[in-house]
């Protein structure tokens, strides 16, 4: 699906910490269809970033707009029937079962008297994220990657039009991290808006519409995989020297740092 219209876009957003800025005046939309990578190196303000364009964090200047609406006038119920956000933690603290957890993305819509709906919900959730055989397990006795991958479930069982994720690939194993980024883009293409926050650049090269590249608070540069990773534009924000590779058959950037011998980068 090709993007058309904006769902989500955030004009002139500045947060503060104290006298530190972990954003400073960052504009950015977000398109039905579109799947947006945040990258940037540590500290460059991208889960700030989401938090504030999920309506989970007030900038101190700027505003958030959901289909020209400002965020700020939306109830928590509206909201959480608008976007589903997966967060790093993926923190629960009681003993549930792993499909109780999928089964809290049903909560916005409790009032809805659907069960059919819920249940066909969360069974395409656990399809999805290929977490069938862990669902009568306890949530607390998961590793970290299943844990990740439950959580995502219950994000994608709650069924809104945006979705934010906060490095969904982070505790995964190879296979794993292919099928999030490939969920993302099956979202993508039934209409939804993805935003997902990403360390690896040559995931956000393979599978994002558009790449957001953040550094020191600020937005380096937005566009095209191909426009925003190459290796001038990477090494000026990360500080490290990187080759980029078109990959075979999709022209599409690689992303790895120049490793000089004795496994030290040349300074």
């Amino acid at each position: 699906m090709t993007p058309t219209k904006v769902r989500v876009e955030a004009r002139d957003v500045t947060v503060h910490v104290g006298e530190l800025r972990i954003l400073d005046d960052v504009s950015v939309s977000i398109a039905a269809g579109e799947v947006l990578a945040l990258v940037g190196p540590n500290g460059a303000g991208k889960s700030t970033l989401l938090g504030v364009l999920a309506g989970d964090r007030r900038p101190d200047r700027g505003e958030v707009l959901y289909d020209g609406r400002p965020a700020r006038e939306c109830s928590h119920l509206e909201l959480a029937r608008r976007r589903a956000v997966l967060t790093q933690e993926n923190t629960v603290s009681f003993p549930f079962r792993a499909l109780e957890v999928v089964e809290m993305g049903r909560s916005p819509w409790g009032r809805s008297g659907d069960p059919e709906a819920d249940r066909t919900a969360v069974a395409a959730a656990v399809a999805a994220t290929d977490v069938t055989h862990l669902l009568d397990r306890r949530y607390t006795a998961l590793s970290g990657g299943e844990k990740a991958r439950v959580s995502l479930a219950r994000v994608l069982a709650q069924q809104t039009d945006i979705v934010y994720l906060d490095e969904p690939t982070a505790a995964l194993d190879l296979r794993h991290q292919e099928d999030v980024m490939r969920t993302a883009r099956v979202l993508a293409s039934e209409g939804k808006a993805v935003v997902v926050v990403l360390h690896d650049l040559s995931l956000a090269g393979a599978y994002a519409d558009r790449i957001a590249l953040l550094a020191r608070g600020r937005m380096v540069t937005i566009g095209a995989p191909e426009e925003v990773l190459t290796a001038d534009i990477v090494g000026d924000a990360y500080g490290l020297e990187v080759q980029v590779i078109p990959q075979p058959g999709t022209g599409r950037p690689l992303v790895l740092p120049v490793r000089h011998p004795g496994g030290l980068s040349r300074d």
